[in-house]
């Protein structure tokens, strides 16, 4: 931990529009946009936070501003020291973007796409930006906040596919919210997380409106 403060401390002197961040587990900054780059190569170069071990995003909810937030953690191979670092991601809500930090470390390449394909978010300058969980021209950024729990229905891309067996992609069962698993004593399939609202699931088909 005191790796991790002692980064930060040296970072606000360098970049004094770093600001300290609320975090439970971690010690964790905001960093302007237009110095998310240079920060992450000081942490990496000079801090040794030499290894990226993931990037994700958060959505505000429509009406937000800024409404997504990417956000990276990183940690010392040296010092097993940890630093969460977000920023606030530029352009309109259909069309967010933040610098790529793919140049940095090279392994942040399918993290990017992910939250690309999740959320939506362009990372500028990255190698090959495109979806890795949906397939191409699917319409949906799935972790939006406007994506409904219970999913949407979506015809299958390959259209012989479609026609032969008459299939469409089916929504999971998650109109409570996602990964809810119920408490007390049960059997593990019961235990498994599911919807809090099992008025339809795996058991039973979906209501028609």
């Amino acid at each position: 931990m005191s790796a991790s403060v002692d980064a930060i401390t040296s970072l606000k002197g360098k970049f004094p529009s770093v600001t300290d961040r609320l975090s439970s587990d971690c010690p964790a900054v905001n960093v302007p946009t237009g110095e998310l780059i240079a920060v992450l190569k000081s942490l990496r170069d000079e801090r040794a936070f030499d290894l990226l071990s993931d990037v994700t995003a958060i959505d505000w909810a429509e009406g937000a501003s800024p409404r997504f937030t990417a956000v990276y953690h990183l940690y010392s191979t040296t010092s097993h020291a940890a630093i969460r670092v977000a920023t606030s991601c530029s352009g309109d809500d259909s069309a967010p973007k933040v610098p790529s930090v793919v140049p940095l470390w090279p392994g942040a390449n399918w993290h990017e796409r992910e939250a690309y394909d999740m959320f939506g978010i362009t990372f500028e300058g990255h190698p090959d930006l495109r979806r890795i969980l949906m397939w191409d021209g699917y319409p949906y950024h799935p972790l939006r906040k406007e994506f409904p729990l219970a999913g949407i229905e979506t015809v299958l891309p390959d259209s012989e596919v479609a026609q032969e067996t008459k299939a469409k992609v089916i929504p999971a069962p998650m109109m409570g919210g996602p990964f809810v698993a119920s408490a007390g004593e049960m059997n593990l399939t019961d235990a498994e997380p599911r919807a809090k609202d099992e008025s339809w699931s795996e058991r039973s088909a979906k209501p028609r409106v």
